[in-house]
C-alpha cells in the first residue's frame, strides 16, 4: 500500500489502485458525503471482513442535490472524517475535488434507472438518483473495487445501485449493511446535525411508526393499507406529517398491495425541522 492514507485527486487514486494493491487482495469501496457518524463506521467495519484495502471517499456530490436543497451548507468537516477513521489506520481516505470529479462542470453523461426512481425519494428529488448512480459508476471506475458498502438506511439508493451494477456489468458485488440507530430507536444520519433538541425527540418517532407497521406485520397482517395505517397513527400522535409512507418490494421498489413471499420494504420520509429524514424497515415473510 501507498505510504499515506489520504488521496486527493482522481489520478493519485487511479495510481493507487494500479500499483499500491497486489493481487489477489481485494477491495472495498466505502461511498460517503462525510460528515462521518457511528453508521458509516459500522460500514467500514464491515468492509474489512470481507477484504484486505478499504477505500472510504469523501465527496459531496454536487449532482444528487437540487436547487432548492442543502449543497451550500451540507455540513464539510474532512478533518474530522480522518480522526474518525484513527480506528482503522489503514484505511485509504479518498477526497477529491468537485472540480476533479467533473472538470469540465456536470457532467455531459448521466446514469439513470428511471424504472426504479420515479417513486419513493424520488418524487420529491426529481433528478437525485441519476447524480448519484453517476458519481457511483465514476467511483467504480476509479477505485475498481471488488465490494461496494451501502446502508440499509437509505434502501432506494441501495436498491438503484445494485440495480445500476448488475444492468451494467460492474465487477462489483453491492453489500447492504444493516441501519444503525440512536438508543432512540432515531437512525444515525449526517442530517441529524440540523436537529434542535426537541426535534430530535419528536424524530424518534420515524422508528416507532416502522416498528408498529412491522409489529402488524408479524401478527399475520400482509395488506399495505393496515400496515401502513400503523405507521400513519403513530406518527399522527407525533405530530409527524409524512412526506410519504410505502410499502414496496425490498428488490425492484414497485408498490405492494399484499405482501408475498419476497421480502418488502416499509419506508417513510418526513421533514422535522431542518432536516428531511428518511428510514426503512424490511418485512422478511
Amino acid at each position: 500500500m501507498l505510504n499515506r492514507t489520504r488521496i486527493e485527486s482522481v489520478a493519485d487514486m487511479v495510481e493507487f489502485r494500479k500499483n499500491g494493491v497486489r493481487q489477489p487482495a481485494r477491495v472495498a469501496l466505502v461511498p460517503t458525503m462525510g460528515a462521518l457518524h457511528e453508521g458509516h463506521l459500522a460500514l467500514v467495519k464491515a468492509a474489512y471482513g470481507i477484504a484486505q484495502h478499504v477505500v472510504v471517499s469523501i465527496f459531496v456530490n454536487p449532482m444528487q442535490f437540487g436547487p432548492q436543497e442543502d449543497y451550500s451548507r451540507y455540513p464539510r468537516v474532512v478533518d474530522h472524517d480522518i480522526a474518525l477513521l484513527s480506528s482503522f489506520p489503514h484505511t485509504v481516505v479518498f477526497t477529491p475535488s468537485a472540480e476533479d470529479m467533473y472538470p469540465e462542470g456536470p457532467s455531459w453523461t448521466v446514469i439513470s434507472v428511471p424504472g426504479m426512481t420515479g417513486t419513493l425519494c424520488g418524487l420529491k428529488r426529481p433528478g437525485h438518483f441519476d447524480g448519484v448512480c453517476t458519481v457511483v459508476a465514476k467511483l467504480f471506475n476509479i477505485v475498481r473495487p471488488d465490494f461496494a458498502l451501502f446502508g440499509q438506511k437509505d434502501g432506494q439508493q441501495l436498491a438503484v445501485v445494485r440495480r445500476m451494477a448488475e444492468d451494467l456489468n460492474f465487477p462489483v458485488e453491492i453489500v447492504g449493511v444493516p441501519t444503525v440507530r440512536e438508543p432512540s430507536g432515531l437512525a444515525l444520519s449526517s442530517r441529524n446535525r440540523y436537529l434542535e433538541p426537541h426535534e430530535r425527540v419528536q424524530a424518534a418517532s420515524l422508528y416507532r411508526a416502522l416498528s408498529a407497521g412491522r409489529e402488524r406485520f408479524g401478527k399475520g397482517e400482509r395488506s399495505r393499507q393496515q400496515i401502513t395505517q400503523a405507521v400513519f397513527d403513530v406518527l399522527r400522535a407525533a405530530g409527524i406529517e409524512a412526506e410519504y409512507v410505502a410499502l414496496v418490494d425490498s428488490r425492484t421498489l414497485e408498490p405492494l398491495e399484499q405482501v408475498g413471499r419476497q421480502p418488502a420494504m416499509l419506508a417513510l420520509a418526513a421533514q422535522i425541522g431542518a432536516a428531511r429524514l428518511i428510514d426503512n424497515v424490511i418485512l422478511t415473510p
